[in-house]
């Protein structure tokens, strides 16, 4: 049998969190909630997690959703950037994070597209195992 090493990174991807918000600069957009789609990917070390099989020594992906949920449908933005920073914070709250990826999309922003979306990603400082942002 060969021998491996196992760096016990986990990476969880919280996929099309679909929440809607206020969101943008024109007059119809500050009055009208609009959909938008999170996606949110977190590196942390989950050696403890592994280890003990227990659900207090793993990142609770849960807690963190329901308060991206609460920010999002409770606040108002006028940038898609602001609203993905913001989030991305959230995240990166968590000392057990070493890396995040947010990305949010705004369906039907633009007239012929399907949607616009803004990138943004945070690691602690010393990880080096972040994969690059997204290409598709």
């Amino acid at each position: 049998m060969s021998e491996f090493t196992r760096d016990q990174i986990a990476k969880i991807h919280i996929q099309d969190l679909r929440l809607r918000t206020f969101i943008g600069i024109n007059d119809d957009e500050k009055k009208n909630r609009q959909d938008v789609v999170i996606n949110i990917r977190i590196h942390y070390h989950a050696a403890k997690a592994v280890s003990f099989n227990e659900i207090d020594e793993a990142l609770n992906y849960r807690t963190i959703t329901k308060r991206v949920i609460r920010h999002v449908e409770e606040n108002r933005f006028l940038l898609l950037e602001r609203m993905t920073d913001e989030v991305l914070a959230l995240v990166m709250e968590h000392p057990e994070v070493m890396w995040a990826d947010v990305q949010i999309d705004k369906p039907h922003a633009l007239r012929f597209s399907d949607s616009v979306s803004i990138a943004l990603s945070a690691r602690r400082e010393g990880y080096a195992g972040a994969e690059h942002p997204r290409t598709n």
